[in-house]
């Protein structure tokens, strides 16, 4: 996985091939709560009925995703850190309408 925010890697290994982790600078994690908007929830509800692809979600959740990951690597950058390694995703609903993303991982320095 590679950060679209910047040139930073972005690892869900617990190295970075071919190069040496020489400090770890700690946890940093980016979020977002996400809530579904009452016309794309209707639209969801009716595709529900006779099937297929719930896009409206997919694009919520899509988003959701960018901007979490955006906001772990701007926490990562704002230590100095050469890259994030044992990169995870979470996700839970917060109610029935809304959902957090959550990025996190390990800001290291690199050789």
């Amino acid at each position: 996985m590679t950060a679209s925010n910047a040139d930073l890697p972005v690892m869900t290994t617990e190295t970075v091939p071919g190069r040496e982790v020489v400090a770890a600078l700690g946890l940093v994690r980016g979020s977002t709560v996400r809530a579904k908007h009452v016309g794309s929830d209707i639209v969801a509800s009716l595709r529900n009925l006779v099937g297929g692809e719930l896009r409206e979600y997919q694009q919520l959740l899509a988003a959701s995703r960018e901007q979490a990951l955006d906001r772990m690597v701007a926490d990562a950058v704002a230590l100095g850190a050469d890259a994030v390694i044992g990169v995870r995703m979470q996700t839970s609903t917060i109610t029935q309408n809304a959902s957090e993303v959550v990025f996190y991982g390990t800001a290291v320095k690199l050789a």
